[in-house]
């Protein structure tokens, strides 16, 4: 299950293209990295149409894409106009349960383990019966990319511990989640049906992850 990002759009993507035959990587895109008026960018150029800005999930950078003919000085006056904005929803991003968790000690890393693998095993054995499953193990892991992971074919669940600083029901919605996934490995219809099945709010729960 990913970790959708802390994300706002300023400009258009563009679609991708097809190739016939065999084709290759593209090589991964060089990063910059330099100031604007004391606020951290992250370049990358990229065939986008226009300038691209999001603030980083922890809210101590700016995230750009712009495309190659576009100059420098055109970038940085673009991060000038917007400076209010960025500085606003950067401090509301450090503020942010995720903004937290890359700041976190060793201590309160272990404390949010602690928490989470308390509240997990009493969860998984409220819904096994409830959406007819048997779960394997269940291991617990400080995750930036996702909120759990399963395999069907072992039962194995992961359960990232960070959940510990969000709401309950946020907690509850991805192990109901991942023990939907020991029905239905992917994330299709039927999956979304058994989601809607027993956890009609599912949704804004999710909501609260982001």
């Amino acid at each position: 299950m990913r970790n959708p990002s802390h994300q706002a759009a300023a400009g258009v993507r563009e679609k991708a293209g097809h190739r016939v035959g065999k084709t290759r990587k593209a090589p991964r895109a060089a990063v910059e990295e330099f100031e604007v008026v004391g606020i951290p960018v992250r370049l990358t150029r990229k065939r986008v149409r226009r300038l691209n800005l999001r603030i980083s999930r922890d809210g101590t950078y700016v995230e750009m894409s712009a495309p190659p003919r576009i100059g420098l000085a055109q970038i940085e006056g673009f991060v000038l106009d917007k400076q209010s904005w960025i500085r606003a929803h950067m401090a509301e991003a450090v503020s942010s349960p995720a903004g937290q968790a890359e700041h976190a000690t060793a201590q309160e890393v272990s404390e949010w383990k602690t928490a989470v693998s308390t509240v997990v095993p009493p969860l998984i054995k409220e819904w096994e019966p409830i959406i007819g499953v048997k779960a394997g193990s269940v291991v617990y892991r400080n995750m930036k990319s996702k909120w759990g992971s399963c395999q069907p074919t072992t039962g194995r669940i992961c359960i990232n511990t960070r959940l510990a600083l969000y709401p309950p029901e946020c907690l509850e919605y991805v192990v109901v989640h991942e023990l939907c996934h020991l029905r239905e490995a992917n994330h299709g219809p039927a999956f979304h049906g058994l989601l809607d099945a027993y956890m009609p709010d599912w949704k804004s729960r999710r909501a609260k992850l982001r």
